[in-house]
């Protein structure tokens, strides 16, 4: 049962992002990235407190995707990538993004915060930071 409300359309949205930010990291890393999407659209907090929608929280602006800001986010999704944003959009959870709202791929280490937030772990290119429960409490 999907844990945020979705069409046809914002399944194909997310599964492009999910490509496009984390296809070099494989099948973790990209479901890894639609846990960061689907809690933006859970969180009403922070940052994401107008985002209601999949479609939304992909062309968010100012904040938002690398991918879509730089031009990277052209590709047509695969069957594999549908299948993935289905299984993130059903509620599924991956360590370290569970609750994480934001990912990023530094250049070195992962530090120990990003814009306060403290640092969830990494896994192969990128960072997952997630918020305190107590700022945010629906992403928990």
């Amino acid at each position: 049962m999907a844990v945020i409300s979705y069409n046809n359309a914002e399944v194909k949205l997310l599964a492009r992002l999910m490509r496009a930010e984390a296809e070099g990291d494989g099948t973790k890393g990209m479901l890894l990235v639609g846990n960061v999407g689907v809690n933006r659209v859970r969180a009403k907090c922070l940052d994401f407190k107008g985002i209601s929608s999949l479609k939304k929280m992909i062309y968010q602006r100012p904040g938002g995707f690398e991918a879509t800001q730089r031009g990277y986010f052209f590709q047509r999704p695969r069957q594999k990538e549908l299948s993935l944003a289905k299984r993130v959009i059903n509620g599924q959870r991956f360590s370290p993004a569970e609750n994480s709202l934001w990912f990023f791929k530094p250049p070195g280490d992962c530090p120990p915060q990003w814009y306060n937030q403290p640092n969830a772990g990494r896994f192969k290119s990128h960072c997952f930071f997630f918020p305190s429960q107590q700022d945010c409490p629906s992403v928990y």
